[in-house]
């Protein structure tokens, strides 16, 4: 395969820089039309990458995938929990942006980098991308296509784990209004203060609404089928509480069972829900990328808006003037 460091034959597709050369072949450098145009139909997924990229930064493969998914997570979710957890994989000359996705891989304005000067390895074993960090952290990527699987092994081994470091040495996440890091477990950006879904907010909101955790972090359906849940087990609690105070054998027992239930069943929801806090979902949907630095000075005077009554005699006035003879 062509150097994956060298820029001679970059060239822009949709408006993107990309390495032609390396995208659309296959992981003996050989050109491939079906790779390529896999590969063109991934860059229209991620237009919004473009600002995110650093001058002379280049893209060498897009793959889709699976976010790093703990035991507990399975267990919660079963199979379900990797289509949940979807991302798509940017491969540059510097980085991989890991970007959590929609079930249809659109965009969340969720976005995070792995330097390869971060890296103490990262390499393809089997669908697996398995990244350890020069901090001692280790994560496991899943369910990376078979078709992109061989060309990014290929690749990763040519790439030298080399440059500056980030403070983190490991996996970073991107403000998606001002590209810069964010700081690990603080939901709020350092540099253009831009608000994220918390964990405080999470907690409260699972603990008082039924599937409220999931609704928050924005996973409706896992909302409704945990509302439900919820709202069943509360009935069953109420049910077993009358029936303890009216002296009904096994009330008691049958409230603390199914109590003990409920409590587990929104300890889950809390858990759970963390986990997608941790992407760092921004509380505007709409965001817009800053293109530069923000305007520190004092904005120009603005004439204030006029009253209704003008407004109303300004028209009566042109009115009168249009009609008169």
């Amino acid at each position: 395969m062509q150097n994956p460091m060298s820029n001679s034959s970059r060239q822009d597709v949709f408006g993107l820089p990309v390495n032609p050369d390396v995208m659309f072949a296959d992981h003996k450098n050989i050109y491939k039309g079906k790779i390529e145009k896999r590969q063109r139909k991934m860059l229209r997924k991620i237009p919004f990458i473009k600002p995110f990229l650093h001058d002379g930064e280049t893209i060498l493969c897009v793959t889709a995938g699976c976010s790093p998914v703990s035991v507990i997570e399975q267990f919660m979710t079963g199979w379900i929990v990797f289509y949940l957890k979807r991302s798509l994989f940017v491969f540059t000359d510097e980085r991989i942006f890991h970007i959590p996705t929609k079930q249809d891989f659109s965009y969340r304005n969720s976005l995070a980098q792995i330097l390869y000067a971060d890296c103490r390895s990262i390499v393809i074993k089997g669908r697996k991308l398995v990244a350890e960090y020069k901090n001692g952290k280790k994560e496991t990527f899943l369910y990376i296509p078979a078709s992109e699987s061989k060309k990014i092994k290929t690749l990763l081994q040519e790439m030298p784990l080399e440059g500056q470091p980030s403070s983190t040495l490991s996996r970073t996440h991107l403000c998606p209004r001002c590209t810069n890091p964010l700081v690990t477990d603080q939901y709020t950006c350092p540099s253009c203060s831009l608000e994220f879904k918390n964990k405080k907010q999470t907690k409260r909101i699972s603990i008082i609404y039924p599937g409220g955790g999931y609704f928050y972090t924005g996973h409706p359906l896992l909302g409704v089928g945990d509302a439900l849940a919820e709202v069943y087990l509360t009935l069953l609690v109420i049910a077993a509480l009358a029936a303890a105070i009216s002296g009904t054998a096994g009330g008691i027992s049958a409230l603390i069972f199914f109590g003990i239930i409920l409590a587990f069943e929104k300890a889950m929801t809390v858990y759970h829900s963390n986990h997608f806090i941790k992407e760092y979902i921004p509380k505007d949907r709409c965001i817009r990328v800053l293109t530069r630095e923000p305007d520190t000075q004092q904005p120009a005077a603005v004439a204030p808006e006029p009253k209704p009554e003008e407004i109303l005699s300004a028209s009566w006035n042109s009115q009168v003037k249009t009609e008169t003879p």
